[in-house]
This record gives structure tokens, sequence and C-alpha cells, in this order.
């Protein structure tokens, strides 16, 4: 074997022992939906990650959590293996809520929950095992975080480098009350989440630094037309959606810019427009612009008031909606949820300083179960930048540079990801019936919208990061999106041995039913020769 094939090969395998490196991408866990994000997996406890939430109160009002019950088993746990190696160079945070009952703790175990990183790729995962142990209090709610650079962590290994120098861990493991004992405990654990501000980048993950259109609201008087439609027809004949009770109206009285900001202006006033009367108005815009990909960033202050619902948010361009601006331009064709809505921010007066961001798809509409948020002071006083990043694989939300939710489907397909189509932003304030008697005005202002894609280059495989390949996991075969440069592949097995090989038809469909389960490199190749890597999972 020649020198250039075995460094080859050794890249190869040191792709899949060490991991793909990118940039650390955050994640939660909320447990609200009946299936979990991640594949959660036990050991000697009973598991349920679905579980009505027993002790629902004001430090966690989450109605499902996940529930834990260890029997007796000496090495009792739960844990998932994560698709990326852990980055733990920057700064991190793994966090999670937990609540463990009295009643339902025996022995004299210490009352703790560790975190454990282990290398899940092996036979022997525990053997690279670094752990956190923290302390918890009994008969209360308590959120616990984990930081591998400033906590005291333990080495199973001695001999192993600190955390922070490490890139070959990717299974998480968490123990409640130790282990090599008999005890029982039974647990609940709700917002699992990760966060870093890692960097490293292997040139596949999207960087959008190219700002493509934006608002910064310097000029006066109403909204700028080219940029801006006012949706004002009222749906279903009389009302609007969720309740709401205002009209929206294209006046200046609601949407006003002055002073270098917008104001979104929701009001108590007997209107009457399109044959019916109401007793509050305010204004609902869209975006003359549509994009697939990027980043969103707003600064805002929000409207105040027990019955005041004001968004930042996104629909499909190809909504079926009469009076949306796209629809007007004959883009809509398909109803929602289909179409994919994607929440960046929505506040209710009634639980004031509480943000939240939403993903709305065929597979989590109505009763939102993919969603997540964080509290903020005076966000009614105070302008805050609300951030939506949208990649091929996954949508993050931040206020403030701090990211509260992540929407990453374990499978991507028509129920779960309808977000690989243009999106319009939609700016309102929406009054619903419990508005206060007393109320007459407040104002959604914002300071600036602006929309940053990738700077692509001509002689790279066109949108070779947005490649998708779907389904994955898969059985027999998969499938490509935005891959029509493509022209070839290559498979390559967790040793870096070549597989399977051969050209990309028209159906851009590869079958896969002839390997073996396990995770395999795909290397997709243009004529120009550039290329692009993707992981898949044969189950």
């Amino acid at each position: 074997m020649s020198r250039i094939v075995v460094v080859k090969v050794l890249m190869l395998i040191s792709f899949f022992i060490l991991g793909e490196v990118c940039a650390q991408r955050s994640f939660s866990e909320n447990f609200e939906s009946e299936t979990a994000n991640f594949i959660w997996r036990a050991q000697d406890i009973q598991l349920e990650t679905h579980f009505v939430n027993p002790f629902k109160n004001q430090n966690n009002n989450s109605d499902f959590v996940l529930q834990y019950q260890d029997t007796g088993g000496a090495y009792a746990n739960i844990g998932f293996d994560y698709d990326q190696n852990f980055d733990l160079s920057g700064n991190h945070q793994f966090s999670l809520k937990i609540y463990v009952p009295s009643a339902l703790v025996t022995g004299n175990s210490p009352n703790q929950i560790s975190l454990k990183l282990q290398n899940g790729n092996l036979g022997s995962p525990w053997s690279t095992q670094t752990e956190i142990i923290k302390s918890i209090t009994l008969d209360q709610w308590q959120t616990i975080s984990f930081d591998f650079n400033n906590d005291n962590y333990i080495n199973l290994d001695q001999n192993s480098p600190p955390p922070s120098q490490r890139n070959d861990l990717n299974r998480i493991v968490l123990q409640v009350n130790g282990e090599n004992n008999s005890d029982h405990v039974v647990a609940y654990i709700d917002d699992f989440a990760y966060t870093s501000d890692s960097q490293s980048d292997n040139g596949n993950d999207p960087v959008y630094d190219n700002l493509v259109w934006q608002d910064e609201f310097d000029y006066n008087g109403a909204v700028d037309p080219s940029k801006w439609f006012h949706q004002t027809q009222l749906p279903q004949g009389n009302s609007w959606f969720n309740g709401e009770i205002q009209h929206y109206t294209d006046r200046i009285e609601n949407a006003e810019v002055s002073n270098g900001t917008l104001n979104i202006k929701a009001k108590a006033e007997l209107f009457t427009d399109q044959g019916v009367t109401k007793n509050y108005t305010s204004a609902r815009l869209n975006s003359k612009y549509a994009f697939t990909y990027g980043k969103v960033e707003i600064r805002a202050k929000l409207p105040t008031g027990v019955g005041t619902w004001p968004a930042l948010w996104l629909l499909g361009q190809n909504i079926n909606e009469d009076g949306a601006y796209w629809d007007n331009q004959g883009y809509g064709t398909t109803n929602w949820p289909a179409c994919g809505e994607i929440d960046i921010m929505e506040h209710w007066g009634d639980n004031q300083n509480y943000v939240s961001s939403a993903i709305h798809t065929p597979s989590s509409y109505g009763g939102t179960v993919n969603h997540g948020g964080q509290y903020l002071q005076g966000v009614s006083d105070d302008f805050h930048v609300y951030t939506m990043i949208w990649t091929p694989d996954d949508i993050e939300f931040k206020v403030d540079g701090v990211t509260h939710y992540t929407y990453y489907p374990y499978v991507q397909n028509d129920t779960t990801w309808p977000f690989d189509e243009p999106q319009y932003l939609l700016f309102n304030v929406a009054i619903l019936p419990e508005i206060s008697p007393t109320f007459t005005q407040s104002d959604l202002e914002v300071d600036y919208v602006r929309i940053y894609q990738e700077s692509l280059s001509n002689d790279s495989l066109t949108a070779s990061d947005r490649i998708k390949v779907y389904p994955n996991p898969a059985d027999n075969y998969v499938r490509l999106k935005n891959a029509s440069q493509v022209k070839t592949y290559i498979l390559f097995n967790q040793l870096g041995q070549k597989v399977q090989q051969g050209s990309i038809d028209d159906s851009k469909t590869i079958s896969i039913e002839n390997i073996q389960t396990g995770i395999y490199l795909l290397k997709l190749k243009n004529k120009q020769g550039f290329t692009s890597n993707k992981r898949i999972i044969k189950k």
C-alpha cells in the first residue's frame, strides 16, 4: 500500500473515531413530545421520556418530564449518543432540571446527580469516561449545570487529558445517587440542554455573514412599501386565528416609523372594516422578501399587558392564505402547517418577561411540542436582540447571544422538516379576549431587522453545504436534495474502507440495501472534482 493511500485511510479512520470537527451545535430536550428528540437508552432503569409532570409549579411549569426510576440496579443510568463529538475547548454548559422526592429514595446513597461523557464508538465506552458530580436538594425543582472547563471533573483513566483537550466524547450518561449500590430512587428530569460557543469549522457548516436584506427604520412615516405589505384581510370571514379579537389595519396609526424605530401599535378603539366592527386595532406586516436558510437578527422592545401577544416569525412562502402577500402573488399552494412556521419570538402578557420560540410542522402544531424559551429582564423596557439561525439541518434560537432552543429532528421528512423552501417574515401584535378592560395602547418597537446568508463561491459545489441526505437513518436507500451538480459518490465504512461507489442519476437515489447496519461516510463529487461529505446511518 502506498504512503498516500495509507494517509487517506488514516484520515477517514480519524473522521469516524475522532468525529467530524465542525461548529458545535447547541441542543435541548424538553420531553413535551411523545417522541423524544434523542434516542434515550436505559441500564437497570425504568425510563419514560414523556411522563406527566407530578410536581408542576412555578419553578417548572412543563406539562411533561422524563421519569427515571432506579429499582436497585448496581450501575443504573440513562443516556444517549450524540451525532457530534463534543468540543469542550470553549465556553460550554450542560444543564438540566431535576426533582427527586424524598419519599421515593431508599438507603444511604448521596443526594447527587452525575453527568458522564464517554466515547460511544468503543466496545468499552466507560474506559474513556470523564465525569462531574453535583449535589441535589430533595423535594424541589432545581437547575443543575455541568462545565468541564470550570467544574471539578473525574477522569476514570487518570492518564486521560483534560476534557477541554479531547475530541472523542459523544455519549452522555446521567446517573442519580451513584453506582455500586442497590438503593432505589425515582427522579424527574426536564429541559436537558447543551450550549457551546466553540467555533471550530471544517468548511461544511454554513457561515451566514452576507447581509442580504434589512430594514434599519432610518426614515419617518409609513413602513417602506417596497419591503413591507400590510395584511388586513380577515380570514374565515370575520375573525383571526387563535381567538384574536383585533382588526389589522394599514393605517399609520397602527404602524409608524419614527425616531429610528418601527412601532406596531395595538390600540383599544372601535373600528369597522370588511363589514365587521371590533374594539381593537393593530398591524400585521409581511416582508416582500423570502429566503431559504440564513440568520435573522431583530432588535426589539415588546409591548406589555395581559392579553397582548406580539410575535416576530416566519411562514412558508407557499402558504395558502387568502390576503397574505405571497398568496396574492400566486405562491399559495400549501396549507398550514405543511408550509412550516418558525416563531423567532412570542410573548404573552400574562407571562411577562418570558420569551418563547417554536416550530410548527405537521408533526407538531396546535398544542406545540417543539418549543423553548427563557426569562429576560425588562423585555418591555429595554431592547433585546432576537436571533434565529436556520441551516439545512437545524434551527437555533437565541436572545442576546444566549441559546434557549434548537430544533434538530432526528428524522427529517415532510412532517418534521418543511424547511427547505423559502420563508418570509411577519411582525404583528395580536389582542386576546383576556385583554384588560383598562387597556389603551402598547407598542412593539423594532430597531432593526437584518437577514444574513452565505457568501457562496461560484467554483464550489453549488449549495454543497445545503445538500440533504434523507431519510437518515435509512433502510434500503437514501435520496439527495439540492444536489443538481453531484455526479458520483463513494461510500466508506468506519474503517475507512470503500464499500460502494457509483454515479448519481436524475432520481438522486443511492441504494444501500446491500451494506450492513452501521455508520458510513458518503463522499459526493461534482464534475469539477469538488467534494462534500455526509454521514449516513444504515438501520
